[in-house]
């Protein structure tokens, strides 16, 4: 059972705002990339955060002054992101602002996101998912509420995110079972949630009181009503783990023309769509049909499972969910959701090995083997979010922050969400175009500079930027070990940055 949760729902939803200025364009091309170049992070902040809703302009240009340290030194503390005491000073007041909510502090930042994912003809997928954020064995926080089994000294909030990317099309994928590189688009959507402290409030609750009130699982459908619906020639597709299996968010999903690729979690009753007799249930029925054509997936080595190929069946049967009893709604009385489930799933594991199986809803119709492979490669972009919610809490710091009320965190993590998409993006963008010139890679011409002049080797392509880079946090850029993860990188940058300010000071003083 969920407690009661106080949510902060904006009060109209973004894709009813005017599109996004020209002032958000460079010599008339969009600036659709995030920049890692400490010299950029000034006209990064800016794009993000000048259009932030505060009620004056100087609050805007505190707002990019704050990102900007941010990006400049993620994870430090507030008091280390500023040489001078008094802009910390100053950004603890920000932060104490009425105003300075996740949903106005984002505004610009998610319209520039919302625009690109208008675009004709394009495919965007939006991964989802929840994070608890804990400060628990810290002095209670004015604000925050339980978090995880509600035990006493855990306190936090939970953020949800809908993180958006451009699908790739066919011709630029790899022939590899491996999710394709994307490009980040940014933040579609997100919302923080407090749950009520209030327990015994809660476990005394009929099951129609629960109904009635708002729910922690509605933030899913919530969210499609935050995003909008879908403009027409363009997909977006709702990429999500077991946790999105709700019946009234697949319903939300396709009222709002969003597609979606949704992990199985209840063995749901089918029904016949046009006599509405009971059948079978998803899994037995998914179970029973025959593979489409077969992949490999590469899969890393982990603990008890050493590195290995697996060879994955793909299978799709087209299926009608039944509408599950609600206390407003008996069973099966609303239209069942129609919609096809694609298997992949290992038939011949090794010994000692759990085979992998996935069940995933998808909202169109999928009859040949591209089409579900397709679906299982847009599902492992629910990794995406894994590693971003990874970027906030390992890379920026979030949980490190020492605020004493909830609004304050809230403040400060909803800017620090945006400057985590930078740690993300390097590691995408590396692997979109591995071959391309260096300064594809998005490091200044200084960095480049202080980056070869420092290891002493020569750097020509995208590849040799992220193996340097890796290299200054630790990669130690053998063959076998691949290529650097995004925490290795961004420990890279962070030496890099040092670097590059080092020598830009010792010009100065040599002035």
């Amino acid at each position: 059972m969920f407690a009661q949760i106080k949510s902060l729902w904006i009060t109209e939803p973004l894709w009813r705002f005017s599109p996004v200025s020209a002032g958000i364009f460079s010599k008339g091309i969009p600036m659709l990339t995030f920049q890692f170049s400490c010299s950029d992070t000034a006209q990064w902040a800016r794009d993000n955060f000048i259009g932030a809703r505060l009620n004056d302009p100087r609050r805007q240009r505190r707002a990019v002054r704050i990102a900007q340290a941010m990006a400049n030194f993620p994870g430090k503390t507030i008091p280390m992101m500023f040489a001078n005491p008094n802009d910390a000073k100053k950004t603890y007041e920000f932060f104490d602002r009425e105003e300075c909510t996740p949903d106005n502090l984002q505004m610009a930042h998610r319209r520039r996101t919302l625009e690109q994912m208008r675009q004709l003809g394009q495919t965007n997928v939006i991964a989802e998912d929840t994070s608890d954020f804990s400060y628990s064995g810290k002095r209670p926080i004015q604000g925050a509420g339980p978090i995880s089994t509600g035990e006493e000294g855990l306190q936090g909030f939970r953020v949800h995110t809908a993180l958006a990317a451009r699908w790739p099309s066919r011709d630029q994928r790899s022939p590899e079972g491996r999710r394709p590189p994307v490009e980040i688009l940014g933040l579609a959507d997100q919302t923080f949630h407090v749950r009520d402290a209030d327990k015994k409030k809660v476990r005394e609750e009929t099951r129609w009181e629960r109904w009635q009130r708002e729910r922690e699982t509605q933030v899913w459908e919530h969210t499609t009503d935050r995003l909008g619906p879908a403009p027409r020639g363009v997909r977006w597709v709702r990429v999500c783990d077991r946790e999105a299996d709700i019946y009234e968010f697949l319903d939300s999903c396709q009222k709002a023309g969003h597609g979606f690729v949704v992990r199985v979690r209840e063995d749901r009753r089918l029904v016949d769509p046009d006599t509405m007799e009971e059948m079978d249930k998803v899994f037995e029925t998914s179970r029973q049909t025959r593979p489409l054509g077969q992949f490999n997936l590469p899969l890393r080595g982990r603990e008890g499972a050493p590195e290995r190929v697996a060879r994955l069946s793909a299978s799709a049967t087209p299926v009608a969910l039944r509408s599950p009893l609600r206390p407003s709604h008996p069973l099966g009385s609303r239209p069942p959701i129609r919609c096809t489930v694609v298997r992949v799933w290992e038939a011949k594991p090794p010994k000692d090995q759990e085979p992998l199986e996935w069940l995933l809803y998808c909202d169109q119709q999928v009859n040949t083997f591209e089409e579900a492979h397709e679906v299982s490669l847009q599902y492992s972009c629910r990794w995406l979010i894994e590693e971003y919610h990874k970027a906030i809490k390992t890379g920026m710091g979030a949980e490190r922050l020492q605020l004493e009320t909830a609004s304050r965190l809230f403040a400060a993590i909803a800017i620090m969400n945006v400057v985590a998409l930078r740690l993300l993006d390097l590691r995408e963008r590396v692997r979109i175009n591995p071959d391309g010139p260096a300064q594809d890679a998005g490091l200044s011409d200084v960095e480049l500079r202080v980056l070869r002049a420092h290891l002493n080797r020569s750097i020509e392509t995208v590849r040799d930027v992220a193996l340097a880079v890796g290299r200054l946090g630790g990669h130690m850029n053998r063959k076998a070990d691949g290529m650097p993860g995004w925490l290795t990188l961004w420990r890279g940058m962070q030496c890099l940055l040092l670097l590059t300010q080092g020598f830009l000071l010792s010009l100065k003083v040599m002035d």
